[in-house]
């Protein structure tokens, strides 16, 4: 098989993969123009991520101060607790209570880590929202260009959100980001499905990947 050929046999399966746990495949470019845009999502973006990239950016704030406070803009702007289900892939269906709340809590401190180490490779640079696809009233993309600092040439990074809550207390959250290409809660999902498929759905072995990955992170930051 040609490696062009193994490449779109890839993407299929991670959109294949994404689409059995109702996450929707990204809009292609012709239904992306027919498709509205969400003013409201935008302007989350904007602010939200600047917020993160502010915080990750100020190099006065001792290491503990930023991550305390990175980790309250991941408690406020992401949805841990779907994106959590969502990265099980079909084994999120039969854990109980106490399993989901426990990897919930580990899956917490690790996005939190990963989110932290992406968006921390941007010091100085700016963000600007550039245009947004609503694939459904709580479903949008939203597209930013983020510039300046020590980038040579403009990024791209695009924010999945999604609507929780209802009537008054209805917000839109973070569930996905793609940075240079790679869409992160999907590659997470390929890979701890991949993980359970051979511990025989044993959420004990993953979860303590999940611990040494997080150790990891912690020696690196």
């Amino acid at each position: 098989m040609s490696s062009k050929a193994v490449r779109a046999l890839a993407a299929a399966l991670a959109l294949t993969t994404a689409a059995t746990v109702g996450w929707t495949a990204l809009a292609t470019p012709a239904a992306a123009q027919r498709a509205a845009r969400q003013p409201q999502a935008e302007a989350f973006v904007a602010t939200q991520a600047a917020r993160a990239l502010a915080i990750l950016g100020d190099r006065s704030l001792p290491l503990a101060r930023k991550q305390a406070l990175f980790r309250g803009f991941v408690d406020e702007a992401v949805d841990v607790p779907r994106i959590s289900t969502f990265v099980l892939g079909r084994y999120a269906r039969g854990l109980r209570p106490a399993q989901r709340a426990e990897f919930q809590a580990l899956f917490r401190e690790y996005a939190s880590n990963l989110y932290e180490a992406r968006l921390g490779d941007y010091r100085g640079e700016r963000l600007q929202v550039t245009g947004s696809v609503a694939r459904s009233p709580s479903d949008v993309v939203v597209s930013s260009r983020i510039e300046g600092g020590q980038l040579q040439q403009p990024e791209t990074v695009r924010w999945r959100l999604a609507r929780s809550g209802a009537g008054a207390r209805s917000g839109w959250r973070v569930v996905d980001i793609e940075i240079r290409g790679v869409w992160l809660a999907v590659v997470q999902q390929q890979d701890y499905v991949s993980t359970l498929d051979a511990a025989r759905g044993d959420l004990r072995v993953l979860m303590n990947q999940l611990r040494q990955e997080i150790a990891r992170q912690e020696r690196r930051s």
